[in-house]
Order: structure tokens, then C-alpha cells, then sequence
């Protein structure tokens, strides 16, 4: 059996995870330039994994000038096989509400102007990728599997609208997404998922519910950043303990 090696893209609330043990960090040149934060070896759920911060160390890469090409090559390059990108997401229907764990299935882009592919010149062929299913069946079964081992509740298959930000969406913006069919709203699937997909990895989000998506529940009360902030902390807490008992899944 392939040695299955995981990594971690941390978003939102990622630059204060706690305390791991760091085994080592090392820096990766790409041929696309730098990746958004050291590579950082962790002892997570028994295991070394490794863990890359979406929005650099001091939270100050916006979604849409994160380097996802270098962020997705660089684990590509260190050997990893396995990607649980983590997000924090503003919830559209009613089941995606505040607080929730959310494993998605399916996402709608509309994203622009972000460096989407490798596939893109000294071709020798013009290259598609199946992008059906664009979540990893595997690591997603694993991620149910954690759920399930520490008793947390969970929104098993939802649909996430990856948006341009960094501003967040208006409430029509937000009332057409949900006609879409959209469950919740983020910044950073896209292309993220997709150049997983290019470079053959296993690529599944673990999305984490922050607030409702403007005009949601209640049309009339603005988003307060404080309050979301708040929620990140909290809730970062629930996603450590559920990537802790992933990584001592995989493979299991």
C-alpha cells in the first residue's frame, strides 16, 4: 500500500491552531514563485503532517492574491497525497447554519482573473481534467469516519460558491447564488480544488459555518466582523480536534 502522506491548508483563524509540535519547516521554491507560508512538519492524531498557511503567517494574503499554484505544487513537490483544505464560510441554506461543520461535494466558481492552471503553456496537447466530482470521495469518507469517532455533527454534501473577494457579498449577490444552488459561501476552493486535481492529489474542504451569508435569516442586520472572529476561535478548536482524529484515520 501507498504511503499516504496529508496535508493541511489552514485558512481563517489557522495563525493561532494552538501549540503543535513542529517537527521540522523548510521552504520550497516553485516555478511559480512563493507559497504562502513555510511548510510546517506537525505531530497531529498520532501522525507527521504537514501543514501550509493559506494567508501567510500574520493572516495577510488576501483569497484572491493567494499563490495557490505554488501553495498546491510546493505539496506536491514534498510528496504529499492527501489535502484537506479548511475554510471558514458564511452559511446560505438553512442547514449550513452558524457553527456548523460542513464536508462539500460540489462547488460553483465565480472567481476571475486567479492563475487557475499548470496547464498552460509549452504544451504538448491541449489538457481537460474530470472535475465531476471536484472533492475527493476518499479523504471525504475519512473526514465522516472522524466525525463520526468523536461524535460531532455534521452537514455531510453541500454546495460551496467560491466568490472573488475580498469584500464579502451582497444580498443579491448571495439571493442569486442560493437560486444556483449554493448551501454556503467562501473565497478559496477555487482553484485550489481544481490544481489539486491537475496534479493528481486528493483534495476534499472542511468547511466551518462563521455567520450567515448577507441577507440570510435576517435581512436587515449587517455582518459583524467582530462577531465572526469571535466564532473562528471557537470553532477553530472543533476543527483541530476533527483533523486530529482525520489523520489518525487515513489509511485506517
Amino acid at each position: 500500500m501507498a504511503v499516504k502522506h496529508l496535508a493541511i491548508i489552514g485558512g481563517t483563524g489557522f495563525d493561532s491552531f494552538g501549540d503543535l509540535k513542529t517537527v521540522r519547516e523548510r521552504q520550497v521554491d516553485t516555478p511559480f514563485g512563493a507559497c504562502s507560508s513555510m511548510l510546517k512538519t506537525v505531530e497531529l492524531g498520532g501522525r507527521e503532517v504537514t501543514l501550509l498557511l493559506r494567508h501567510g503567517p500574520r493572516h495577510t494574503i488576501p483569497p484572491h492574491r493567494v499563490n495557490y499554484r505554488a501553495n498546491l505544487w510546493a505539496l506536491h513537490e514534498i510528496g504529499a497525497t492527501h489535502i484537506i483544505g479548511v475554510a471558514a464560510v458564511g452559511g446560505i441554506s438553512k442547514a449550513a447554519c452558524p457553527e456548523k461543520i460542513i464536508l462539500p461535494d460540489q462547488l460553483v466558481d465565480y472567481t476571475y482573473g486567479r492563475e487557475h492552471t499548470f496547464f498552460k503553456k509549452d504544451l504538448e496537447q491541449v489538457t481537460h481534467i474530470d472535475f465531476t466530482e471536484p472533492f475527493c470521495h476518499e479523504l471525504r469518507s475519512t473526514l465522516l469516519r472522524a466525525c463520526a469517532e468523536i461524535g460531532l455533527d455534521v452537514l455531510n454534501g453541500a454546495t460551496y460558491g467560491v466568490t472573488q473577494g475580498p469584500r464579502l457579498e451582497t444580498a443579491a449577490e448571495v439571493k442569486r447564488m442560493a437560486c444556483d444552488g449554493c448551501d454556503v459561501v467562501g473565497m478559496t476552493a477555487m482553484p485550489e480544488a481544481s490544481l489539486a486535481r491537475e496534479l493528481d492529489l486528493c483534495y476534499a474542504s472542511c468547511a466551518f459555518c462563521v455567520n450567515w451569508a448577507a441577507g440570510c435569516e435576517d435581512s436587515e442586520k449587517k455582518i459583524d466582523m467582530a462577531e465572526i472572529q469571535k466564532t473562528v476561535q471557537q470553532q477553530i478548536l472543533v476543527v483541530r480536534q476533527l483533523l486530529s482524529a482525520s489523520a489518525g484515520q487515513l489509511g485506517s
